[in-house]
C-alpha cells in the first residue's frame, strides 16, 4: 500500500491521547491540550505530528532494523559497552534517506504553518516524542532530542533524522533496560511546533503540585530570561512562584511565594547558513533583579495548569514559554509528575535511643526526637564556613543570624537559653532536637568528636559521648483520634510551614508576626521606611539591597510579610489561622538589619515597650500601620479569610479599643468579612478585667510563660530562679482557669498557645478539666499532645487537677456586660 501524507503527518490539533501510539506521548497531550482546552483559554503552540508510522518507514527504507536487533543484543551485562553500541546505531541512522514520500508529506505540513503564519521561513521546535514516554508510571521525560528555532525545510528533515537516532542515544537505552522496556517496543514521533520567541522573552516548568512537600494544592512555577532549557537543564538559579490553587479566581490573586532567582545565564539562539546553535550568555545585571513574569501571568499560568490537571485528572509537570516579541504566554508541554504524587505524607516518626555513651551535658529537652553526629563547636556565625552539613551545632546561645548554620545541622545544643529562647522555637520549626540551657557545653564536649543528642527522654534532653543505638517508630497520622479539644499548630517559618500540610491540625493557633519578620523580611521596619536615615553605612547599603526591586521599603515589607503570612494560612486552609502581631522586645527589634538606630536601651524589655504600647506610640505607629496593611492584603487581595489577628501584651482595655480602632483604619474592622481578633492573656489585667476584654475581643489565647512570669513575679529566662518559674503553681492555675470559666459565660473562646501541654501530660490534664477549647503546640509536639488529650477527654477530664482540688476563683473586677 503506498503512503500518502496522511500516514506520515498528523497535525496536533486533531490528535487526542488514545493516539499515543502513532504520535508519541509528547505530541499526544500536545493534541488533547489543543483540541479540548484551547476553549478554555489555553494557549498552545499550533503545529503537525510526523508519525510514529514515518520512523517505520525510515528504519525500513534504510534497512536499520535488524542493526539495531544485532547492535543492542550485543550489550555486555554490565553495559560497559553502551557507550560504543550507541553511537553505532546513531551513526547507520545518521547515513540513512528519507525516504521521498516522508520528506514530501513534511516539506507541505512545514510550508502550511508558514502560510498559516504569513511567513515564508517559520523557526519551529522539533520535539521527539516516544511511544513509552510520558505514561503516569514511567516518564521518558528528556531521554530523546529537542532542538530549538529550526528554520526552513532542509534543516527541518536534518532534525527529524537526528530526532529518530536520539531513540539510541546511550542515555535512552540505559533507560530503557533500566525500566524493563524492550528495544523493539518503542518507536518515535516527532513534534514540530511554531517557536515560541522565549529567546528575547522567559521560560520555565511548572508542577501542579508541590515537589518538595507533595502538597496538592500548591503550584510552582520557576523561571528564567531565554529558552526554558536553562530551567530544565538545571543550568541556571530561576524565578521561583508558588500559588494556592483553591483560592484561584474571582479577582483574588493568591501568590503565596515568590522567590527571586540569580538568573544570571541565558539561552539564546545563534542563527547562520549551517543552522542554529544555543549560545549561553550573561543577562545583564538590571534583568536579573526583574522577575521573569509579572503578577498577571502567574496567575493566568496557575489558571490553566489548574485546568490541565483538572483535564487530565492527575498532577501534571509542565513548560511553558513567554513570547518577548507579543508577550504571549504558551504550554509547550505537559507531562504526568511521577514522584512527588506517589509520596505519601501521613506519618511521622518516635524516637528511642539506648546503648548511649557517658552523659556529657544534660539540659532542656526541645523536640521529642534524637540524632547522632560529629559535634561543631563554634562561638559566632561568622565561623559557619568550618560547619559540614549534618554535624551537632554546639554554641552558647543562638540569634537570628544562626539561622543558616542551623538550617544545616542535625541537632543544636546551647548553653544558654530555656524552652522559649531562639534556639529552641527555630529547632522545633525546622524539626530538629535541641538541648537549650545546658551549662558548660562547650567544655564538656570535643569539637569533631561524636555525639547523640536525645530529646526523647521526657523534659530533660541529654548528649551523651559517641553514636548510640537511635530506634524510630513510625505512627499513622490517618489513625489519630478526634478530640473535642482543638489541637492547633504554632508556626512561624514560611520555608518550613508547607511541610506540614499534612497534619490533620484544627488550624494554627499562633503564627508569630515577629519570626516571619526576622525570617522572610529580614530588617526593622523602620529601616526600610526610610534607609537614607540609617547612620551605619553598612547596614544602609544592606537594607538597600534587600528592597532593590521594590518601589520603595515599604512594598517590600508589606510584600514579603504577606506572602510569609498567606504561606503559612495556605498550610491548613479553611481552617482558622490566627497570627499575632509583632511581639519583638525592644533588645531584639534593635538586632534585626538596621535596627539599633531605632530603639530604646531598656532595663528590663520583658517588661518594656512592647505589644499593643508599641503600636500605638508614634514612634511605630507607620510600622504598625504596614503590618496592618500586610494583613488586609492577606485577607482581601489573597482571599485567606480564615486568617485572624491577635493582639499581644495589651495591658488595657482601653488600649485594646485604641488598636482595634487603628487597625480598622487599614480595613481590618472586627467581625467584617468575618474577621475575628483575639488578644493575648498573658498580663494579670487580662484576668482581672477579663470581662471588660470580652466586650471588645472575640477570644482569648493564653500565653503561659509571660503570665506565669508576671504572676509569680519571676524572670522567665533566669538561670537563678527556674525552679521557681512553674505553669503548674496554684496562682497560675487560678489565673487560667478564671479567664477560660468567665470567657465562657460570655460567649468568647480560650486557646493557650505555649509549650506546657507538649512537655507535661499534667498540664494537658489541667486545661481539658478546665474546659479549654484549644491548645496550640509546634508539630513535632502535635501526635502526642492529640492522643493525650483524646486520653484525658475519653477518661472525662479528671485527675491530678480534678474538680476535687479546684482554686479560688480570682474574683473579676465588675465591668459592663460585653
Amino acid at each position: 500500500m503506498m503512503a500518502t501524507s496522511k500516514t506520515f503527518i498528523r497535525q496536533l490539533s486533531d490528535v487526542r491521547m488514545e493516539d499515543v501510539g502513532s504520535v508519541g506521548g509528547k505530541n499526544a497531550s500536545l493534541g488533547e491540550m489543543l483540541g479540548t482546552l484551547g476553549a478554555q483559554g489555553v494557549a498552545v503552540p499550533e503545529g503537525f505530528a510526523v508519525t510514529v508510522a514515518a520512523y517505520h518507514a525510515f528504519v525500513a527504507h534504510n534497512a536499520l532494523d535488524e542493526a539495531i536487533r544485532a547492535k543492542t543484543t550485543c550489550l555486555k551485562e554490565d553495559l560497559s559497552n553502551l557507550q560504543e553500541v550507541a553511537a553505532e546505531i546513531q551513526e547507520a541512522f545518521a547515513r540513512g534517506e528519507v525516504p521521498s514520500e516522508l520528506r514530501n508529506a513534511t516539506e507541505g505540513a512545514y510550508a502550511d504553518l508558514c502560510r498559516a503564519a504569513s511567513t515564508e521561513v517559520l523557526p519551529v521546535a522539533v520535539r521527539s516524542s516516544a511511544t513509552a514516554e510520558d505514561l503516569p508510571d514511567a516518564s521518558f521525560a528528556g531521554q530523546q532530542a529537542t532542538y530549538l528555532y529550526v528554520y526552513g525545510p532542509e534543516q527541518l528533515l536534518r532534525r527529524l533524522r537526528d530526532c529518530f537516532a536520539s531513540l539510541f542515544t546511550a542515555r535512552a537505552i540505559a533507560y530503557r533496560i533500566e525500566n524493563g522496556f524492550d528495544h523493539r517496543d518503542v518507536a518515535l514521533s516527532v513534534g514540530v511546533q511554531r517557536m515560541v520567541r522565549s529567546d528575547s522573552g522567559a521560560a520555565g516548568v511548572a508542577f501542579s503540585i508541590d515537589t518538595e512537600t507533595g502538597n496538592p494544592d500548591v503550584t510552582v512555577i520557576t523561571g528564567a530570561w531565554g529558552l526554558g532549557e536553562a530551567v530544565v537543564q538545571g543550568a541556571v538559579d530561576p524565578d521561583e512562584f508558588q500559588v494556592f490553587k483553591p483560592l484561584l479566581g474571582a479577582g483574588r490573586a493568591p501568590i503565596i511565594g515568590k522567590t527571586r532567582g540569580a538568573k544570571h545565564l541565558k539561552m539564546v539562539p545563534r542563527v547562520d547558513e549551517a543552522g542554529t546553535e544555543i549560545d549561553t550568555l550573561e543577562v545583564p545585571e538590571s534583568d536579573r533583579r526583574r522577575w521573569c513574569l509579572d503578577d498577571a501571568a502567574i496567575l493566568t499560568l496557575a489558571e490553566w495548569i489548574g485546568r490541565i490537571e483538572r483535564h487530565y485528572g492527575r498532577p501534571m509537570d509542565i513548560e511553558w514559554a513567554q513570547d518577548g516579541e507579543t508577550g504571549e504566554l504558551f504550554i509547550v508541554q505537559a507531562r504526568p509528575e511521577t514522584v512527588s504524587s506517589r509520596r505519601h505524607s501521613s506519618r511521622i516518626c518516635r524516637y528511642d535511643v539506648s546503648e548511649t555513651g557517658p552523659l556529657l551535658v544534660e539540659g532542656v529537652a526541645v523536640g521529642a526526637g534524637a540524632a547522632a553526629g560529629q559535634a561543631r563547636l563554634l562561638s559566632s556565625p561568622d565561623e559557619q564556613d568550618a560547619f559540614q552539613d549534618g554535624e551537632v551545632l554546639v554554641t552558647r546561645m543562638t540569634d537570628p543570624d544562626w539561622l543558616p548554620v542551623m538550617r544545616r545541622a542535625s541537632a543544636i545544643v546551647t548553653e544558654r537559653g530555656g524552652r522559649t529562647s531562639h534556639a529552641a522555637i527555630v529547632s522545633r520549626e525546622l524539626g530538629l532536637p535541641a538541648v537549650t540551657g545546658a551549662p558548660g557545653a562547650m567544655a564538656a564536649i570535643e569539637n569533631g568528636g561524636a555525639v547523640t543528642v536525645s530529646c526523647c527522654e521526657g523534659a530533660v534532653g541529654r548528649v551523651y559521648q559517641g553514636r548510640a543505638k537511635i530506634a524510630s517508630e513510625d505512627v499513622d497520622l490517618t489513625a489519630l483520634p478526634t478530640t473535642r479539644t482543638a489541637v492547633m499548630l504554632n508556626l512561624a517559618d514560611p520555608s518550613r510551614a508547607q511541610s506540614w500540610w499534612q497534619l490533620p491540625a484544627d488550624g494554627v493557633g499562633l503564627a508569630r508576626m515577629e519570626f516571619i519578620v526576622a525570617n522572610h523580611v529580614r530588617a526593622h521596619p523602620l529601616a526600610l521606611l526610610d534607609p537614607a536615615r540609617l547612620e551605619d553605612v553598612e547596614a544602609r547599603g544592606e537594607v538597600e539591597a534587600l528592597i532593590d526591586g521594590y518601589p520603595d521599603g515599604e512594598a517590600y515589607f508589606i510584600d514579603r510579610l504577606a506572602r510569609g503570612i498567606a504561606s503559612i494560612a495556605a498550610t491548613v486552609w479553611p481552617k482558622p489561622v490566627l497570627v499575632r502581631t509583632s511581639d519583638f522586645k525592644t533588645n531584639e527589634y534593635a538586632d534585626l538589619l538596621g535596627g539599633a538606630q531605632f530603639e530604646p536601651q531598656e532595663e528590663n524589655p520583658m517588661l518594656g515597650w512592647r505589644g499593643v504600647s508599641r503600636y500605638l506610640h508614634p514612634d511605630y505607629a507607620e510600622a504598625f500601620a504596614m503590618e496592618c496593611k500586610a494583613l488586609h492584603r492577606v485577607r482581601r487581595e489573597f482571599g485567606f479569610t480564615n486568617v485572624n489577628i491577635m493582639l499581644p501584651f495589651c495591658r488595657t482595655p482601653e488600649q485594646g479599643r485604641e488598636a482595634l480602632d487603628v487597625m480598622a483604619c487599614h480595613g481590618l474592622e472586627r467581625q467584617r468579612e468575618g474577621l475575628e481578633v483575639y488578644v493575648m492573656c498573658e498580663v494579670p489585667s487580662n484576668v482581672f478585667l477579663v470581662d471588660e476584654f470580652c466586650r471588645d475581643f472575640d477570644g482569648f489565647s493564653i500565653g503561659s510563660n509571660d503570665l506565669t512570669q508576671l504572676v509569680l513575679g519571676v524572670e522567665r529566662d533566669s538561670e537563678r530562679l527556674a525552679e521557681i518559674f512553674d505553669e503548674q503553681d496554684p496562682a497560675v492555675r487560678s489565673a487560667i482557669r478564671t479567664v477560660i470559666e468567665r470567657a465562657h459565660s460570655r460567649g468568647r473562646k480560650v486557646g493557650l498557645c505555649g509549650q506546657g501541654p507538649s512537655d507535661d501530660p499534667n498540664i494537658a490534664r489541667f486545661l481539658v478539666t478546665c474546659g479549654i477549647d484549644s491548645v496550640s503546640v509546634v508539630p513535632d509536639s502535635f501526635a502526642g499532645v492529640k492522643q493525650t488529650i483524646a486520653e484525658i477527654e475519653e477518661a472525662g477530664g479528671l485527675g491530678v487537677f480534678g474538680p476535687e482540688e479546684s482554686t479560688p476563683a480570682v474574683a473579676p473586677a465588675a465591668s459592663p456586660t460585653g
